[in-house]
């Protein structure tokens, strides 16, 4: 099944999408990772509500929010063709570093900047390279801790578009403190407009991943698309490595990391950087993956970045 959230005038609440493409409200239920904490009851509440139809929105005009607000969020790098774009920014002769093959990296982005699939995106402050990334996003259902892979499988519920928007030149001049992302990462990301249960996509399995094609677009020219079955690392295997040693909770969001040819930094190492523009105030940025649905984001202007200073120096 398919869930989205929808603004109402009594605030947010979660939806089932029908088989007339029409949103039925499931009566009281506004947090979907609360569901998803208590086995099988998501399932019981939209069964209820498809059988009672309280409440029916079409699609076309309801306001679409995050399908969920995740507790964390976990952006891994699995599609080593993206890794191999990216190093080639920094350094024209670099390669895939051995640690890709050996750990799925991640690191922990923020909560606070999820937003829906049609909000408008900000430039972040004091950025010239602002960029997009398309990915998919597998969202934890059971908690679990020190889970192997086999295991780790059964804890994933189900699974949601991700565009994560990155401030680039940011991004790399405060990894110059050989830390990881962090005000680069910060302003938004979009969630596409619905979290898909983990059985809808049976019939794509392919591999350790899914069948599912994946494209990006600026103002209707499409910029770069792949398969999710291009991942080197499975999404098992990232809720296992992220459980370890710690616990994986009820609505955690585990991207899987950009898709090859899915954001413009890539592009940029391999082509040079004049070979697209960076994203401007009144572009409109589209993703769509098979199954799950999609975003679309116009950028705007940002807010003015206030002066920051240290109180000391050398």
């Amino acid at each position: 099944m398919k869930i989205a959230r929808r603004q109402t005038d009594n605030g947010p609440t979660l939806s089932v999408l029908d088989a007339n493409d029409e949103l039925v409200d499931l009566r009281g239920e506004r947090d979907l990772a609360s569901l998803l904490a208590d086995d099988g009851k998501l399932h019981d509440v939209a069964e209820h509500a498809l059988a009672e139809r309280h409440s029916v929105t079409s699609s076309a005009d309801a306001i679409l929010l995050a399908p969920l607000d995740p507790p964390t969020f976990r952006d891994f790098s699995t599609f080593p063709e993206h890794t191999e774009g990216i190093v080639k920014l920094l350094d024209p002769g670099a390669t895939i570093p051995d640690e890709f093959w050996q750990i799925p990296t991640f690191y922990f982005s923020n909560p606070y900047a999820i937003i829906g699939p049609f909000a408008d995106v900000p430039l972040a402050p004091s950025c010239v390279d602002f960029d997009f990334e398309l990915e998919v996003g597998a969202v934890v259902g059971a908690a679990g801790r020190d889970l192997t892979v086999d295991e780790a499988a059964d804890h994933i519920a189900g699974y949601v578009v991700i565009n994560d928007f990155s401030a680039r030149d940011v991004q790399f001049r405060e990894m110059r403190m050989r830390l990881g992302p962090a005000k680069g990462k910060d302003t938004a990301t979009s969630l596409g407009q619905y979290f898909v249960t983990a059985d809808e996509l049976s019939s794509r399995v392919s591999g350790p991943s899914f069948d599912l094609r994946m494209e990006v677009a600026v103002n209707g020219e499409k910029i770069g698309g792949d398969t999710l079955d291009h991942m080197a690392w499975s999404f098992p295997a990232l809720a296992a490595y992220a459980s370890r040693g710690t616990q994986v909770r009820p609505g955690d969001l585990l991207g899987s990391g950009t898709c090859r040819s899915g954001c413009l930094a890539e592009l940029w190492g391999r082509h040079g950087r004049g070979s697209r523009p960076a994203l401007r105030p009144g572009d409109v940025v589209t993703t769509s993956v098979d199954v799950l649905g999609g975003t679309r984001n116009r950028i705007v202007e940002s807010v003015a970045s206030q002066t920051i200073t240290p109180w000391r120096s050398t």
